[in-house]
This record gives structure tokens, sequence and C-alpha cells, in this order.
């Protein structure tokens, strides 16, 4: 399960900015997920969980932010929210997307800290 080594690499950069802040305590880690990142949502908010265990994220919340697959259709000229990862193609004309706009993210947006 890759995941656990994405909240393992995510934790290792909360902390060091942690550090950085003044060792501020951590509330809530926001994250930006795409749907067509490849990461199980289920598995990576247990995985976080569980790694947070014995640091001192332990108890702080993952708030993740599903973001969608949004393609540009080649043939309609315009964005499309694709339905799903399994069915790549435009929704209005059925072209399959030759570009993903967003989608892939995984990225730390934002932490809820207290003193």
């Amino acid at each position: 399960m890759h995941e656990l080594s994405i909240a393992l690499s995510m934790i290792e950069g909360v902390l060091d900015e942690v550090k950085r802040q003044g060792d501020v305590h951590v509330e809530a880690v926001h994250l930006k997920l795409g749907v067509f990142s490849g990461v199980d949502r289920s598995a990576l908010e247990f995985s976080y969980g569980v790694a947070c265990e014995g640091t001192p994220l332990q108890g702080s919340r993952l708030v993740i932010e599903e973001i969608p697959i949004l393609m540009h259709c080649p043939t309609c000229s315009g964005e499309r929210t694709v339905p799903s990862a399994q069915q790549l193609c435009c929704p209005d004309c059925q072209t399959p997307a030759a570009e993903i706009l967003r989608g892939q993210e995984l990225e730390i947006t934002a932490l809820e800290v207290s003193v």
C-alpha cells in the first residue's frame, strides 16, 4: 500500500514546517487530492492516522478536498469535467481526453495550527 509511504512523506514535510514555524501544534492538514492521482482516499486517511501515532501530529485531522478530473476537449474546444477515471472522454461528444488539466493533484495546501 503506497498510501502509507505517501502519509509518511507528508508527515515529514509537515514536521519540517512545524519546526520552521516555531513548534506550533498542528490541528489539521489540508490536502488537495485529485481523483486521477492514483491514491485511494480511504487508504490514505487510514495510513495518515496510523503514521501520526507517536508523533507531534497525533490527533490531527487530515482534511481532503477531492479534485475532479478536468480535461480539454479538442473537438468541443472547451474544458470538461470527466465523469470518472474509467471514462476519460468528453461527456458531451465522447472524444477521448487529449489533455488532463486537473485531477492529478496530491498537495498539502494548508495547516491549521494553534500555539
